[in-house]
């Protein structure tokens, strides 16, 4: 694992704890230049951040916020939107107040500096990596794939499965795993999910037919209902009137052909439900992938991912 995590991993740890136990050992982070994160609680009208560091209040500049801000490559509502929020940081020195409070000050930007620098830089394409989602839209899921700096999964590369909105398969500050697509110019890295779900052989293995299962139903088509068994498995089910999309199912498995790829189901009840579905199980959680093949061997139609380049 990365020792620069998304932001929100490192606030609860007991040696990030540790650190503003006394004046003391803030100094001594600082002198040892460690990583340190806390809840920014105030953006004040320079849009500087106010951190919570215990019996102390720390203070990260405008220009000291975010990668980009200097320059105007980053638009202030990156440090606007961290209010409330867990923000890493270094501590750069200490001021004072009119009154005499020891203020720490910090910098959000240096530690994302030298993120870029030492880890992200460093990526290439197969990659697997932890990631903490940021924010959700139509397209895809926003991510911080370490110390605050962004990163998209688009929705198509979340899962085989389709949704209808990322959110069905994710929700805000959700702990991921992430596998590096492509490096892009500038160093912007983009990345995927779905290889990381198993395969249909993996997935299809956890079922056999005349097994009545949970599932969630994705799709309504005229000439079926396509029904989620796990996020890189769904099966073909006959019509049935009043089923909705979104809505839990229990199905009873026909058949399952590794050849066409297919699962064939039979709906014995469809209906609405408050609780959400298990997070995805990772086949892959780590280390580096190469290509993933999707469809078995012994099917005609070949789906696979390529990520180049030789095993790590």
């Amino acid at each position: 694992m990365s020792n620069y995590k998304p932001e929100g991993m490192l606030i609860d740890t007991a040696a990030n704890k540790q650190a503003f136990h006394s004046l003391s050992a803030l100094q001594e982070a600082h002198a040892a230049g460690r990583i340190l994160e806390s809840r920014a609680i105030v953006c004040d009208s320079q849009h500087n951040l106010i951190v919570d560091m215990g019996a102390y209040r720390g203070m990260i500049p405008r220009e000291e916020g975010a990668l980009g801000i200097s320059d105007g490559s980053t638009r202030d509502i990156a440090i606007i939107s961290r209010v409330n929020k867990p923000v890493c940081y270094r501590i750069t020195g200490f001021s004072f107040n009119p009154d005499g409070v020891v203020i720490p000050l910090l910098s959000r930007r240096a530690v994302q500096q030298e993120c870029m620098d030492s880890y992200i830089t460093k990526l290439t394409p197969g990659d697997v990596i932890d990631a903490r989602v940021t924010h959700l839209e139509a397209f895809g899921c926003f991510v911080d794939i370490g110390c605050g700096i962004p990163s998209l999964i688009p929705i198509d590369s979340i899962s085989v499965s389709r949704i209808s909105h990322p959110r069905d398969r994710f929700h805000t500050g959700q702990e991921i795993k992430a596998v590096v697509r492509a490096v892009e110019e500038g160093g912007r890295i983009s990345l995927s999910h779905k290889e990381l779900l198993g395969t249909w052989a993996e997935n299809a293995a956890l079922f056999a037919p005349g097994e009545t299962v949970a599932g969630i139903v994705r799709s309504v088509e005229e000439y079926g209902v396509f029904v989620e068994l796990t996020p890189n498995l769904a099966g073909l089910a006959e019509p049935r009137d009043g089923v909705k999309i979104g809505q839990h199912a229990s199905v009873y498995i026909k058949n399952l052909i590794p050849e066409k790829m297919k699962v064939k189901l039979i709906i014995v009840d469809a209906f609405d439900a408050a609780y959400h579905a298990a997070p995805s199980p990772y086949f892959v959680s780590e280390g580096h992938i190469s290509r993933w093949q999707y469809s078995p061997d012994c099917s005609d139609r070949v789906i696979e991912t390529s990520f180049g380049g030789p095993p790590k």
